[in-house]
């Protein structure tokens, strides 16, 4: 391994064993509210430190759950007081295509509040579940108790993992010091192929929902004049508000694909959502 990157390696793990705590608090603190740094290789090299004892293990679970809990705090208040238009934000920044949002959305309908405990392993319910807890109205201390535990196991898992596999990871980012500036170009084009598969799956989304729209002026009119069309509500099972338009018919996705309701064939058709 040359000097200049063995003494890289080196500075990198005294950095992180002097400002450890505060550095698994304040990434998993960004991670959670929202900015795109992924903490489980911070996780898996703070484990890797505690085995060798130059890290202690309920300081550093501390940190990541106290990170966690600021960050969800935050999304929890605005999910109770903006409630659907937080969640339709999240739709709109989100990489993921559409349907993923609203499948997450389904499964905490299902799970309620107990879906936090492994909400922080599943990317797409990870961004969604503190703001659906909020809009459920759920009670704040019911929420802290299950936000704790499901960061406790998100985290003492990775930490754990670090600590099981040491040795394997310090050969590894011996191996990865060793590539120099040329590790940077692999992290940085990996990074960007997944962006753009990200990109890719969610504009041939869009473009399977490139049907003929109707704008809600459009419907008024439509309605003044005496049709009389189907109006279906697809919006999530979260989405506590009242239809705008009068004679909806609330309808889940999962029920529509599944031909569990039937859909007239003699009517005029508008699928509503948001």
């Amino acid at each position: 391994m040359p000097a200049t990157d063995h003494h890289t390696l080196t500075e990198t793990i005294r950095f992180v064993e002097r400002h450890g705590v505060a550095l698994l608090f304040g990434w998993v603190l960004a991670e959670q509210g929202a900015i795109p740094l992924p903490s489980i290789p911070l996780l898996l090299a703070a484990g890797s430190l505690i085995r060798t004892g130059r890290m202690h293990f309920m300081p550093a679970l501390a940190a990541c759950v106290f990170g966690a809990l600021t960050a969800d705090t935050m999304w929890f208040l605005l999910g109770r007081r903006r409630g659907p238009r937080v969640l339709r934000w999240i739709c709109r920044i989100s990489l993921e295509p559409d349907s993923c949002v609203r499948s997450t959305e389904n499964v905490f309908a299902r799970f309620g509040l107990r879906s936090l405990l492994l909400s922080k392993f599943v990317p797409g319910l990870n961004a969604v579940a503190a703001p659906l807890a909020g809009n459920s109205g759920a009670p704040a201390w019911r929420f802290f108790g299950f936000d704790i535990a499901g960061a406790a196991l998100w985290s003492g898992t990775y930490l754990a993992l670090g600590y099981v596999f040491s040795e394997q990871l310090e050969t590894v980012l011996q191996y990865a010091s060793g590539m120099g500036s040329g590790l940077l170009l692999v992290i940085v084009g990996l990074f960007a192929v997944w962006i753009g598969w990200k990109v890719f799956q969610r504009r041939r989304f869009l473009k399977k929902l490139n049907v003929a729209r109707i704008t809600a002026s459009q419907v008024r009119r439509l309605l003044a004049s005496g049709a009389d069309p189907y109006i279906v509500d697809l919006r999530g099972a979260t989405d506590v508000d009242p239809s705008p338009i009068p004679g909806t018919v609330r309808v889940s996705v999962e029920d529509l694909t599944a031909g569990r309701h039937e859909i007239p064939r003699d009517r005029e058709i508008i699928l509503f959502c948001t």
